[in-house]
């Protein structure tokens, strides 16, 4: 949600498009339902996993295996982590991941 309000997409989706071989898809959703520690709360559950299954869930779930799923916020990480047993990673870890990748041993 924080990278919607502050028009954080296509700047992640820039960086995110240098890693070679990368096909970067944006998953079209609302909210993961988490909205912080709102998710969390008891009464809350219920609404929250609802909500992340109006899109964001299922199309986590339908993902190829090979698919990294980049979310930044924790709690979104979180949301999907319970709700698809997927990981999702922040873009700077996947950032990392890539330039290790690339960078010659020794």
């Amino acid at each position: 949600c924080h990278q919607k309000a502050f028009a954080a997409f296509t700047p992640v989706q820039e960086v995110l498009s240098w890693i070679p071989a990368a096909n970067v898809t944006t998953i079209e959703s609302s909210c993961c339902g988490m909205a912080g520690a709102f998710g969390l709360e008891v009464e809350h559950v219920e609404v929250s996993m609802k909500m992340g299954e109006l899109s964001l869930f299922p199309a986590v779930r339908n993902a190829a295996e090979d698919v990294t799923i980049v979310a930044d916020g924790t709690s979104c990480r979180h949301q999907i982590a319970d709700g698809t047993n997927r990981q999702a990673l922040h873009v700077a870890r996947v950032l990392a991941l890539a330039m290790a990748k690339s960078v010659p041993p020794g």
